[in-house]
């Protein structure tokens, strides 16, 4: 492309985690990345991991910069915004777009998208996707062996120096709480932020850990084992699945025994290929969002990466695609002709798999047998809003969650793109808003069991208990 001086920072950008706001000037002298990205994408959340990477081994020649350019009318909120950017745990500095001023500047028209400058203040690059990492370094490598005018004012300092504590997330028992599932007689939290899976009773008092609280790909006893921003957990008799977003896994939690093994994943973002599986870690997956049991013993994996939908038969390991094309879209039809917009959670009902696609706004189900896909709430990739009433006109605004009682034909719906609770009678109903006593904040994990609604209030860091037959929603306490 064109080298062009980058312009100034403008001053619709809003810094969400510095002081005060950066200049141009204080970039010189090093290669910077503007990372544009979108809070809520698979595909931006690993993109900045990327980055985190080069900037580990690469920290005395590149800066990087995380640049938040809302889709959802909610991420024009600054405070939100922010709290998703600290789900993925990175420390750079984050300036929010709301306007779109600095996206149009640069001519970006996808996220995510990563602008490379020079140590001389000129923009030389425009990474467009997914490019792989290694061909990302190669192009710094290359920026790096030119010459590079050294600021006079010294200013073309370490960006890690600057202040970075504003608005940080306090310390507490749960950080960003996503996954969530209720047994028979303890409730799993999937403590994200701390890299662990909880077991509690249904008071809040933990009796296990599972995982060391580091992060990491280990199997093995609980106590030693590590998971990496793990999210969607799923119930069956005597093990809790679980999927381990930052880990690119699918592991199992053996509930007699503790112990944490890897049934699926590489421990690195790829591209899934069905079939048998003979060496677990030979298998790549695209952020494993969700997991959810069959009453076949089959497990049903969403992977928000790739937009598809997985089966695995865990008795047989095999490894089949259940549906999705992989293409960023919302269309119904069988199988492979279907296609999703980052489907996020599963909640399965004898033949039927019911899924939240989080960047769709929409709710769709899975025919588990004929592999239909159907949309029951959503009305196109694009379209969301806060519209209670008929299928045909209801609209949700970035729901993050849904849950099934199996004695009761509801579906629950955390619709967390306006801190609401949903309830969709299947069969035909309506979508209907429920009324709580406060709203929730970015709530992404929701489990339903004897008449009783749990909720991960992830960007609270807490979990609430709602009970349907008299409207109480209380926190529970999480400790020891």
């Amino acid at each position: 492309m064109e080298t062009t001086l980058a312009p100034e920072f403008p001053a619709s950008v809003e810094w969400l985690n510095l002081p005060e706001p950066l200049r141009m000037a204080q970039l010189r002298g090093r290669i910077t990345a503007l990372a544009f990205v979108n809070a809520g994408s698979a595909w931006c959340q690993q993109r900045l991991s990327d980055l985190s990477i080069l900037r580990k081994r690469h920290s005395e020649q590149m800066h990087v910069i995380a640049v938040h350019v809302p889709r959802f009318d909610h991420e024009r909120d600054a405070r939100r915004v922010l709290k998703r950017m600290h789900r993925m745990g990175h420390d750079f500095p984050i300036a929010h777009d709301p306007d779109w001023a600095m996206w149009q500047h640069y001519g970006v028209q996808a996220w995510p998208t990563v602008v490379l400058i020079d140590g001389e203040g000129r923009v030389r690059e425009k990474i467009v996707g997914d490019t792989p990492l290694r061909e990302l370094e190669s192009l710094l490598a290359r920026l790096r062996s030119e010459a590079v005018v050294q600021p006079s004012d010294g200013s073309g300092r370490d960006l890690s120096e600057l202040e970075l504590r504003r608005n940080r997330e306090p310390d507490l028992t749960l950080r960003f709480p996503i996954g969530i599932a209720a047994g028979a007689q303890y409730l799993y939290i999937a403590d994200s932020g701390h890299h662990r899976v909880l077991e509690c009773d249904f008071n809040g008092r933990i009796h296990r850990q599972f995982g060391s609280g580091g992060s990491g790909l280990i199997d093995g006893p609980m106590e030693l084992a590590a998971f990496h921003h793990p999210m969607g957990l799923s119930i069956q008799r005597d093990a809790v699945y679980v999927a381990d977003t930052g880990n690119h896994a699918v592991r199992r939690i053996k509930l007699g025994t503790g112990d944490v093994d890897t049934l699926l994943g590489a421990g690195r973002p790829g591209r899934t290929q069905a079939g048998p599986v003979a060496d677990p870690r030979a298998i790549a997956l695209d952020h494993p969002r969700s997991v959810a049991i069959t009453p076949a013993n089959t497990l049903c994996i969403a992977t928000a990466g790739d937009n598809r939908i997985w089966s695995l038969d865990i008795n047989g390991r095999e490894l089949s695609l259940l549906a999705g094309s992989g293409a960023i879209d919302q269309i119904d039809g069988e199988g492979e002709a279907a296609a999703f917009v980052s489907p996020t959670s599963l909640s399965v009902v004898q033949q039927i798999l019911y899924v939240c696609d989080e960047a769709a706004s929409a709710i769709r189900s899975v025919h588990l047998r004929t592999r239909q896909v159907n949309t029951l709430i959503g009305q196109g990739a694009w379209q969301f809003g806060k519209v209670a009433g008929s299928r045909a006109e209801a609209l949700l605004q970035q729901p993050q969650a849904l849950a099934l009682d199996g004695n009761s034909p509801v579906l629950w719906i955390a619709d967390s793109g306006n801190d609401q609770l949903c309830t969709l009678r299947l069969g035909g109903g309506v979508l209907s808003a429920v009324t709580l006593p406060q709203p929730l904040h970015g709530a992404a994990g929701i489990a339903v069991a004897n008449g009783v609604v749990w909720i991960a209030d992830t960007d609270a860091h807490a979990v609430l208990r709602y009970d349907p037959a008299d409207g109480s929603l209380r926190q529970i306490s999480i400790g020891e």
